[in-house]
């Protein structure tokens, strides 16, 4: 017996369509592709946020800041926004302004989407994102704390005191257990514990320091004497100075590169980047930068460094592997605060050039 043709119509239909069904669950299950790495700068001379595309060494947009004026910068783990708390009109320690609020940044669509209040003229400088425990923490100078925020909510849900005045700068541990705050004008730093809410110690280092960083294992903070050219390496454990690093100039930002090799140091007054070897504590190696590099910071993958050049309103790119500057971008005035945008990524080892000593030629 035949069967209609209506019956093979049907049997067509599904062959066609559960094929084309189980591609579109199939699509919907993909997932978006990642977002592409940007890389951000604060610029203090024009109040505003350069977003950059280091792929093509060029800057590809600027976002007002709305304030005067943004230092440093921090971005969230999806590298969608970017956190700057606006400072005030001078440098730390001296007469100006005193900030009160953070601006929120949306990378995408570049324009201000929120804002934190501190309730009160606190200057808060330097945001550092907490991974473990998705919490935001900004310096708030005049509060002598670092001030506990929620990302989500953008509200306040605490503090940590510092015990010392201007607490500049900040680093956490990776297991955001500790905190390292570099107080400029006390010449000291404050050891946290940022989820007891509590000083451990402040560590003396200097008249001034600057500037702060923490080794990849967490055993090491660097920070500069600005009084003299060399970098105190502060022992984790003990949490004492465990020896100097003397430095063709004086130094200023620091960051270690991914592999836990080397400690990159900017020396603004002699337009250079040195390079300190973790494992001998001494510097192997400098790299001619633009003028006034004040800010460093190793991309993800260990390739290449990028150094803020104040005065020069540009991002020098040191190649990490040849040890010299392989491009230049122009950014804005004054240019500071760098961060990474883009979601986390593995930290890959990459072979380096062998180094020669430049220190004293």
């Amino acid at each position: 017996m035949k069967k209609p043709i209506s019956v093979y119509l049907i049997l067509f239909a599904l062959c066609v369509a559960l094929p084309l069904g189980l591609l579109v669950i199939k699509a919907s299950a993909v997932p978006e592709a990642p977002v592409k790495p940007l890389l951000v700068a604060t610029n203090q001379g024009d109040r505003d946020l350069s977003i950059i595309d280091p792929a093509a060494a060029k800057q590809l947009a600027t976002v007002p800041e709305g304030g005067i004026t943004g230092h440093e910068v921090a971005t969230s783990p999806d590298g969608r926004t970017a956190y700057v708390p606006i400072y005030g009109s001078s440098g730390v320690g001296k007469p100006g302004t005193d900030g009160r609020e953070m601006v929120v940044i949306d990378i995408p669509t570049r324009a201000v989407t929120g804002k934190v209040d501190f309730g009160h003229g606190v200057r808060p400088h330097c945001p550092v994102y907490d991974r473990v425990h998705n919490l935001l923490y900004v310096t708030t100078e005049l509060d002598q704390t670092v001030s506990i925020i929620d990302p989500k909510t953008l509200t306040i849900v605490g503090t940590i005191p510092t015990g010392q005045k201007e607490s500049h700068m900040l680093v956490i541990s990776r297991d955001g257990q500790r905190g390292y705050t570099a107080n400029v004008g006390p010449g000291t730093v404050s050891v946290l514990d940022m989820t007891g809410h509590k000083t451990i110690a402040v560590i003396p280092i200097s008249a001034t320091t600057q500037r702060i960083a923490i080794s990849n294992d967490d055993k090491m903070v660097f920070t500069s004497d600005q009084t003299k050219p060399q970098l105190a390496v502060i022992d984790t454990a003990s949490n004492k100075i465990k020896t100097w690093v003397p430095l063709p100039a004086v130094g200023y930002g620091t960051s270690p590169t991914p592999d836990g090799r080397y400690l990159l140091v900017t020396l603004p007054s002699a337009d250079k980047l040195a390079v300190v070897d973790l494992a001998t504590l001494k510097v192997v190696q400098t790299v001619d930068v633009a003028k006034d590099p004040v800010k460093v910071l190793a991309s993800p993958g260990g390739k290449v460094a990028y150094v803020s050049c104040s005065r020069a309103h540009q991002v020098a790119v040191v190649d990490l592997s040849q040890w010299k500057v392989q491009s230049l971008i122009d950014a804005g005035a004054g240019v500071d605060g760098l961060a990474w945008a883009a979601p986390a990524t593995p930290v890959h080892n990459h072979l380096r050039a062998p180094l020669k000593k430049s220190v004293g030629e």
